[in-house]
């Protein structure tokens, strides 16, 4: 944080290359340090209220409709029948929201570690749960998801990980790793899919996101790179959908128009529908030539 000559207190986030983007702040709702990482919740000029951990944007009031919408609806309307879900992090109760808008769903189960950020969203950023949390499909978990997926007998049909970014020595790194995915492929029922957030994706910022589809290309049959442009972010985000028997990015515009339509979830989106679904898996030919080589691994699980 930091006074410019305005007199205005300013967010200042710093990028790839000594690239920084500073955001004016109206108002500090919350600042301070959590058993795991720095916490702040700031209300801006230019994106509304914002949640920030270890000095990252992880969302922001004006869109983070696109980045959540993203993450969960290309997986969960490419499984025909999603009963029971489970999201490792999501600590703003938006991703959950966005799970429990299929009436399909029958249970949603929400691990995240730091009780601190869950509560204090719950607090102070209602517009993203919309009250998710008291849905009784809904049950929230404090614990480390590596341990839950590796000791939990509950079965799933999607896993939706939305965790921070892989920081050196950040709370989320032990969730990038094979062994961890390895893990989450035995949680899945038969035909689940797993939905990971990873990283930026661009020609010129790849190598992160690289290296989680090159992980999930060990483990499962079908792993697919999707993109969108997420403003507050101010990049191309990345994620990946991956699964041993669902290619989501096979599924047409038109099948995906008529799963929303028989879900009745066309008035709950504000983003995502099948001409968006098909945008989001053209990857651009720089993209696709970055990716290339993850695509001809072989798995290491049978």
């Amino acid at each position: 944080m930091q006074t410019r000559s305005n007199n205005a207190i300013y967010f200042t986030e710093t990028g790839q290359w000594d690239e920084s983007h500073y955001h004016e702040v109206n108002k500090v709702l919350y600042s301070g340090k959590t058993e795991f990482q720095e916490m702040m919740i700031l209300e801006t000029k230019g994106y509304g209220k914002m949640l920030v951990l270890d000095g990252r944007i992880q969302s922001a009031e004006d869109d983070e409709y696109i980045y959540h919408e993203s993450l969960v609806h290309p997986g969960l309307i490419a499984h025909p029948k999603p009963r029971a879900v489970l999201i490792i992090g999501g600590g703003e109760g938006a991703t959950l929201r966005e799970v429990l808008a299929h009436p399909t769903v029958e249970r949603a189960v929400m691990v995240d570690i730091d009780r601190e950020v869950v509560e204090q969203c719950m607090n102070l950023l209602p517009e993203w749960h919309e009250g998710a949390f008291s849905d009784p499909r809904a049950r929230v978990i404090y614990a480390d998801g590596k341990k839950f997926v590796e000791t939990t007998n509950e079965k799933f049909d999607c896993v939706i990980i939305d965790i921070c970014d892989a920081l050196e020595d950040g709370p989320a790194l032990a969730l990038y790793t094979d062994s961890f995915y390895q893990s989450v492929r035995k949680c899945l029922t038969p035909g689940g899919l797993l939905i990971v957030q990873a990283m930026e994706l661009s020609g010129e910022e790849y190598q992160d996101h690289l290296s989680v589809r090159e992980r999930l290309s060990r483990v499962f049959r079908h792993v697919s790179s999707y993109i969108m442009f997420v403003p507050s972010f101010w990049s191309t985000w990345g994620f990946v959908i991956a699964s041993d028997a669902i290619d989501a990015s096979a599924v047409n515009s038109q099948e995906i128009d008529e799963r929303i339509r028989l879900r009745n979830l066309e008035s709950k989106l504000e983003h995502y529908d099948g001409e968006t679904h098909a945008h989001m898996f053209a990857l651009p030919k720089e993209v696709r030539s970055v990716l290339a080589p993850a695509a001809s691994l072989k798995r290491d699980v049978a």
